[in-house]
């Protein structure tokens, strides 16, 4: 094969390229900043809107369904329709469905809005990705870009706590909807004007409707299960049913795609010793980090006392840890040595924030422990997303590029999922059992509420724990299952897929 000089963009390469990237970036921030933002605005819009306790949780699960469910389907149509087309009508599909929930007066149609928004993140969030993968080819270039977005993939979420405080305590709970408008008109306008997809990337084989079908069915089952575990135990009848169901589907949707000629996710995506690792290491750690936010925001809100600016403030720590994790030591060091030792030690510099989370009392000090904790965090998880997610297309056919990055998002959103389920139920669990024990010591009403915090930073402790051994986890799986060189320098090929722009400038591309 030949190989490009890594000093140079290959001829071919989009002379706009750049300018692209600025309004996918735009794009990728806006999604992981709903992400977050709408926690923040919950509790006054159910005020507003007269949503019952019982039925809150719909406002963030009914966007988790429909974006999880629908992930590999987007993925596909980004292959089948062109990713500028599927990149544009996402924009335009999640702009409107954000304006529908700003403008919601009832229940229902805020739940409606949410599964819109996302349905057509489910749409935006892989086209976003398999465009970077198309049209940065260089590997230096290919370090820079991916950089950007593993910075905004990674700091975004805590961006949206910010930004969700200021807009519920300054303006109106509202303006967390509309905020998208601004960004998503501006991003599929740059997009239209900007993006020049490469020739030939396209995949029009027929869409494979059991596939669509068994996929959207299990991952929905799936991450519903987990949201069911959180409210209403492991062991509720409903929540086994799920995961029982979801283990069938997915069964049957593996077993469909290995025998119908135009796979929606063509297992060799998958099978792959890199991308597999990439896809289990990366879900692994995105289960710690989302239960870490969980945490700190109500150590911060309830235990401290914060606000919520203050909250989304304090948080800044760990997003400049992860900005400079990404586009300073990521992208220098991505084209220098494997990405194995970049994530490897990663995912260990975050469990080593985390381990210090573990020591978290009701007294302790922010700028003791939990600055320091955060900026650990940040630093470990930007050098590791970056590699990773440039890896997790690494090898596959263009034309296979929307559903191999829709299988990062996939593996990140059942990891948030699980993440939330998981350590919340290891944190009650660990209160409740302190406060059984401690119950007799507590007979006036002071001594009862510092038992009840005490207790809550408790919990949190226990779960930081599982959070730091999943961490650690997830450095062993990304050491032992990635085994590709540095790019440029004869990556492992990719098992089962054809020759494609990865391949012939031997460096791995991105998926988020």
């Amino acid at each position: 094969m030949s190989k490009i000089p890594e000093s140079s963009p290959p001829a071919q390469a989009d002379p706009s390229r750049w300018k692209a990237l600025v309004f996918i970036a735009l794009a990728q921030l806006m999604v992981v900043l709903d992400a977050t933002i709408v926690n923040i605005a919950l509790p006054s819009a159910q005020q507003d809107l007269g949503i019952s306790d019982g039925n809150r949780q719909w406002v963030i699960t009914a966007y988790a369904l429909a974006f999880g469910g629908l992930l590999l389907f987007g993925g596909r149509v980004a292959d089948l329709w062109g990713r500028k087309r599927t990149f544009v009508v996402g924009l335009i599909g999640f702009a409107a469905a954000s304006a529908l929930g700003g403008a919601a007066t009832g229940e229902a149609t805020m739940l409606g809005a949410r599964a819109l928004q996302g349905a057509f993140g489910a749409l935006l969030a892989p086209a976003a990705l398999s465009l970077l993968a198309v049209m940065f080819t260089d590997a230096k270039e290919r370090a820079k870009a991916f950089g950007i977005y593993g910075a905004i993939a990674g700091g975004g979420g805590a961006v949206g706590l910010i930004l969700g405080g200021f807009l519920t305590e300054y303006l109106n709970w509202r303006w967390t909807f509309f905020v998208n408008i601004p960004f998503a008109i501006v991003a599929a306008l740059g997009a239209y004007f900007v993006i020049r997809e490469p020739a030939g990337g396209r995949n029009r084989s027929p869409l494979d409707i059991p596939g669509v079908v068994l996929s959207t069915l299990g991952l929905v089952s799936l991450v519903y299960g987990f949201t069911r575990a959180e409210s209403d135990g492991w062991s509720d009848p409903t929540t086994i049913g799920l995961f029982v169901g979801a283990v069938l589907l997915l069964g049957a949707f593996a077993l469909v795609e290995s025998r119908v000629k135009s796979p929606l996710l063509p297992l060799r995506v998958v099978t792959d010793r890199n991308r597999g690792g990439v896809y289990l290491s990366l879900g692994l750690a995105v289960i710690a980090m989302f239960g870490l936010f969980l945490f700190l925001t109500y150590y911060l809100q309830v235990v401290k006392g914060y606000s919520p600016v203050k909250t989304g403030f304090a948080f800044l720590p760990m997003i400049a840890g992860m900005i400079t994790g990404s586009t300073q030591i990521g992208t220098r060091l991505m084209t220098r040595v494997p990405p194995r030792f970049l994530m490897g030690p990663g995912f260990l510099t975050a469990g080593l924030g985390m381990l210090l989370l573990t020591q978290l009392e009701i007294g302790s000090s922010y700028a003791g422990l939990i600055l320091p904790a955060q900026l650990l965090l940040g630093l470990g998880m930007g050098t590791a997303f970056m590699p990773a997610m440039s890896l997790a297309t690494h090898g596959v056919d263009p034309r296979d590029a929307g559903v191999a990055s829709a299988m990062v998002n996939t593996s990140q959103q059942v990891g948030g999922a699980i993440g939330t389920a998981l350590l919340n139920t290891i944190a009650a669990s660990a209160t409740t059992a302190y406060l059984v024990d401690h119950a007799a010591g507590a007979t006036t009403p002071a001594a009862q509420k510092l038992l009840q915090l005490q207790g809550m930073v408790e919990g949190y402790s226990a779960a930081i724990w599982w959070a730091v051994g999943i961490l650690v986890a997830s450095a062993t799986i990304a050491l032992t299952l990635i085994n590709t060189g540095k790019p440029g320098t004869g990556a492992v090929a990719a098992s089962g897929s054809r020759a494609g722009a990865g391949d012939e400038v031997k460096i791995p591309v991105i998926a988020h």
